[in-house]
C-alpha cells in the first residue's frame, strides 16, 4: 500500500536522484519538445516527470512514468482509424451491430435488477450502457493488448494531440499511485481501458465502487457500468428524456465519443436493445 516501507526504497531513492534535477536547480522551467517518433523520447520523460510531480503525482506514478516505452503500435493505430470514416450503414456492418443488440438484449434480460438499480442510481437507460459496452469490447472479451501507461504516455509525447491527452497521461500515473491500475495493466491502443474503455483522465475523475467492495476496478462489471452511467449523468443526461437525434440526451452521447457514426450507432442500439 502507499506510504508503507518496503523493499523498494533504495529503487525510489534512485528514481528521486532521476526527477531531482528537473524540480530544483537552476529555477529556469525547461520543456522537452514533442515528438513524431521514439527520437527524444527518454529525454521529454525526464521533463514531463517535473510536470506530473507539479500535478501531485507521486513515487510510484513518477516509476511508471520511467518505466514507459515508446508505444509503436499505438502511433500506428493512431494514424489510422478507418472505422470512423465508413458510412453509418457500413460501420455498424463492421461492427457487428445485430449481434450486439441480439447479446446485449440476452445480457439485460439475465441481469435486469442490476441495470434497473443503475437507472434508478443514474437515470441512464440499460440499454445506451450495454450498447456502449458491446462496441467498445465486445462485452469485456477483449479490454485490449497495450500497456495503458506506455500507450497514454507516447500519445501525449506524440505532437497530434498532445493537450488533449496530457491530463489523460496525469490521470494515469494518479491511478497507478492509487493502485487502481499498474504499470502493467494492459487496455487498448490509446490508452483506454477497462470494460468501457475509459480515458485514464476520465476514469480518475468518474470512477465508482459499483459493488461496494472499496475499491474502483474498471475491469470489474459493476463498477465499469457505475462508471460509465455516472460519466453521463455528469455530462448531463436528463433521466427519461430521449436520447435519438435531435433529443436531449443525444448531446450526452456525443460526449462519449466524438465519431458521428458511432454515437448515432450507440442510439440505435440502445433503442433496440431496451425495446420490450
Amino acid at each position: 500500500m502507499q506510504g508503507k516501507p518496503t523493499a523498494a526504497a533504495p529503487r525510489l531513492a534512485a528514481l528521486g536522484l532521476w526527477t531531482a534535477t528537473l524540480l530544483i536547480g537552476t529555477g529556469t522551467a525547461w520543456a522537452a519538445e514533442c515528438g513524431n517518433s521514439a527520437q527524444g523520447f527518454e529525454a521529454w520523460k525526464r521533463d514531463f516527470a517535473r510536470q506530473a510531480a507539479n500535478a501531485g503525482v507521486d513515487q510510484r506514478g513518477i516509476e511508471a512514468l520511467r518505466g514507459a516505452t515508446y508505444a509503436r503500435s499505438t502511433i500506428a493505430a493512431d494514424r489510422n482509424q478507418k472505422s470512423f470514416r465508413y458510412s453509418f450503414d457500413k460501420f455498424m456492418e463492421i461492427r457487428g451491430a445485430s449481434v450486439i443488440v441480439a447479446q446485449g438484449r440476452k445480457r439485460l434480460a439475465r441481469n435486469a435488477a442490476f441495470y434497473q438499480s443503475l437507472e434508478r442510481h443514474y437515470g441512464v437507460p440499460a440499454g445506451v450502457l450495454i450498447a456502449i459496452h458491446g462496441m467498445e469490447t465486445g462485452f469485456g472479451r477483449f479490454m485490449g493488448d497495450s500497456s495503458v501507461v506506455s500507450a497514454i504516455v507516447t500519445l501525449t509525447y506524440d505532437c497530434r494531440r498532445s493537450d488533449f491527452f496530457r491530463p489523460h497521461a496525469i490521470g494515469a500515473l494518479k491511478l497507478v499511485d492509487r493502485g487502481a491500475i499498474t504499470p502493467e495493466t494492459r487496455g487498448a491502443r490509446h490508452g483506454e481501458l477497462g470494460h468501457t474503455q475509459f480515458l485514464p483522465g476520465n476514469a480518475l475523475r468518474y470512477g465508482v465502487d459499483g459493488d461496494g467492495d472499496g475499491r474502483v476496478d474498471f475491469y470489474d462489471l459493476a463498477d465499469a457500468m457505475a462508471s460509465t452511467a455516472n460519466y453521463l449523468r455528469a455530462k448531463g443526461w436528463q433521466p427519461g428524456k430521449g436520447y435519438q437525434e435531435g433529443e436531449p440526451n443525444f448531446a450526452v452521447i456525443q460526449e462519449w465519443n466524438a465519431a458521428g457514426v458511432y454515437q448515432k450507432a450507440i442510439a440505435i442500439m440502445a433503442a433496440q436493445i431496451d425495446r420490450d
